[in-house]
């Protein structure tokens, strides 16, 4: 598929490329240890000839008749027989060498004795050949060139080539071949007109630079992507580098840090430096809040203190010092809100594009993109699978239409149906069936909680419709109440978040009423109640006792309990549970009215175990308002 991420040519270059053109052809070069060993070779033979030359110049080779003169003449000092060699010195230090003839039939010895010459008599050695002296004097250089290649491979190996060049340039990275399809464009990005919009502005400038030049505009440094996981941020920096044309470098940032400081920012520069050679070039990183944190004030070590020198890299890279024109970076995150104000300044990334879930439309039209290689049944109808798919990002319904086509070829079947994409659906937002034999008093439990979610959700004004309530088990639940609303919302009123609330403790409410006991099965519910409560209470100012302001900060509740004072924090507290007794006690109270209705409902349930909208609404006697 067009969109999917290239991969990596080498283990130790953290980034892919995507359109780069091929490197240049370099010429092949010798490798260094030819160069070496060739070296070695001639310091050896220099050295040989050196010696032979210094060394043995004052001897001279005597005939043996010329020797036997001067012993006779009484000249020689002293020998040295080794074997058949004399080698010896005359009185005058004259060195010589000769060799006695092995039919010499003389009184050598007699003569010597005579002259009083010394004779040291040594035992015969024989000399190692020219090639035994080879290899013993090159032995330890071969040793430390073998010593040389090891350590350098091992080096390259563990990713401390990069690290400042320590064993020489690298080769540039291969660029990487474009699948079938051609690169990523605008064309298959969906859901999200607004961004692309946005980053249309990136992509003309990218085209027409010039026109820019003359208005004296200069080059975007960088464009910040922010929003919920999967909601297509990557996809995003792929198809404006696909629009424009230009070479496409990805990475995350966590392959930059490694246990050893200094490599994150040696990866830094050279990933700059290969995007400037092809500029202009789009440098993707994505999840930056894992090295662009705000830096702290305290002493760093280990990986915290490579985290910052990857960071500061990064900051002087895009501060256009290092000659970074035309090359624009893209950065992709989670949580905005933690980056490091130097980062996020003017100058660095200038444009912040917030990449939210898509509406109803743009949920449609994702569908249409994903399931375009998928044969899809005549009565697969992809409105009503967008509408029935509120807050789902394009990660996620790129999953349902895979999960639809896994059942349809589980099924033998050719085409994609609808009640396919409804059991996926299913398989998605409340988990897998589980083979499961519930004894018939808690099954008939389970039935009347998930009647009393379901009733409460038809009695409330406004509140989201019940599109399927079960009691077959799924996941961790015995049974599942599943609403959605028929729009998009954006903002929610008290009336309606209260509504919430009684919907989530209808189950607990409908076991208290018709048994008189509250079971484990409302743990998640309560977990949904808590938040719910604590966000009206100390986050959306819609409580008289607390005040329009916001205690708890809505980072998942980390900082509960140091964002505002102790009283506040308890004033919090009492008027959550304030909240959730009146709701309760509601609940309560519209079961009973009700009860025929809720003993319907759970009939229908234990009889069907599964009920679609139309028939829970059929089985409860209501009639189902609003719907489109």
């Amino acid at each position: 598929m067009a969109n999917s991420v290239p991969p990596r040519d080498r283990t130790d270059q953290p980034w892919r490329s995507e359109g780069a053109p091929p490197p240049s052809p370099q010429r092949r070069k010798t490798p260094g240890w030819v160069w070496l060993l060739l070296a070695a070779l001639a310091v050896f033979g220099l050295t040989n000839l050196a010696l032979s030359y210094f060394g043995d110049g004052d001897e001279r080779s005597l005939s043996y008749t010329e020797f036997s003169r001067q012993v006779s003449d009484g000249n020689v000092a002293k020998i040295y027989s080794k074997g058949d060699a004399i080698e010896g010195e005359l009185k005058d230090k004259q060195r010589f060498t000769t060799q006695r003839p092995a039919f010499a039939d003389d009184d050598l010895w007699a003569q010597l004795t005579k002259q009083k010459v010394t004779v040291t008599a040594e035992p015969v050695v024989e000399r190692p050949s020219l090639l035994a002296n080879l290899l013993y004097s090159l032995a330890p250089i071969l040793l430390l060139v073998v010593l040389w290649l090891v350590v350098a491979r091992r080096m390259r190996g563990a990713g401390l080539g990069g690290a400042g060049g320590m064993l020489g340039r690298k080769a540039p990275p291969k660029p990487v071949e474009l699948e079938v399809g051609g690169r990523t464009t605008f064309a298959d990005v969906a859901g999200i007109d607004e961004v692309a919009g946005e980053l249309n502005d990136v992509v003309d400038f990218l085209k027409n630079p010039q026109a820019y030049r003359r208005m004296g505009a200069k080059m975007p440094r960088g464009v910040l992507l922010s929003g919920p996981p999967g909601t297509g941020k990557t996809l995003l920096a792929r198809a404006v580098a696909g629009e424009a044309g230009v070479p496409f470098f990805s990475a995350s940032a966590s392959e930059f840090i490694e246990m050893i400081v200094g490599v994150g920012a040696s990866r830094v520069r050279e990933l700059f430096n290969e995007a400037r050679k092809v500029a202009p070039a789009i440098i993707f990183i994505d999840e930056i809040d894992t090295i662009g944190r705000a830096r702290g004030g305290g002493a760093a070590m280990g990986g915290h203190d490579e985290r910052e020198q990857t960071l500061n890299q990064i900051l002087t890279e895009m501060d256009g010092f290092s000659g970074s024109e035309g090359v624009i970076v893209i950065a992709a995150t989670n949580r905005a809100d933690v980056l490091d104000p130097a980062l996020t300044r003017p100058g660095r990334f200038d444009r912040i594009v917030h990449v939210s879930p898509p509406d109803r439309d743009g949920r449609e039209a994702i569908l249409r993109i994903h399931t375009r290689d998928i044969p899809l049944d005549g009565e697969v109808d992809l409105a009503h699978v967008a509408r029935t798919t509120p807050g789902m990002t394009g990660a996620e319904l790129a999953n349902l239409a895979n999960e639809a086509a896994l059942l349809a070829v589980k099924r033998r079947q050719h085409t994609v149906t609808r009640s396919d994409f409804s059991d996926a659906l299913e398989k998605v937002q409340l988990g897998a069936e589980r083979a499961l034999v519930m004894p018939l008093e808690e099954r008939r439990r389970t039935a009347y909680h998930e009647s009393g979610h379901a009733l409460l959700g038809m009695l409330q004004p406004g509140a989201d419709p019940v599109r399927k309530v079960t009691i077959v088990p799924r996941g961790r639940a015995l049974g599942v109440t599943l609403s959605t609303p028929d729009a998009d919302k954006y903002a929610y009123t008290e009336d309606y978040l209260r509504g919430r609330i009684i919907g989530a403790l209808g189950g607990m409410a409908a076991e208290h009423v018709v048994f008189g006991v509250i079971t484990t099965g409302s743990e998640s519910d309560l977990e949904q109640v808590t938040n719910i409560a604590r966000g009206m209470v100390g986050r959306w100012g819609m409580s008289e006792r607390v005040g329009r302001l916001s205690a708890i900060p809505g980072d998942a509740q980390q900082a509960y309990g140091l964002s505002a004072a102790p009283a506040t924090l308890d004033a919090v507290d009492k008027e959550m549970r304030h909240v959730v007794d009146e709701c309760y006690e509601s609940a309560c109270r519209q079961l009973q009215e009700h009860r025929a209705r809720l003993d319907a409902l759970a009939a229908a349930l234990l009889e069907n175990e599964t009920l679609e909208e139309e028939a829970a609404y059929r089985a409860a006697g209501i009639t189902r308002l609003g719907k489109e």
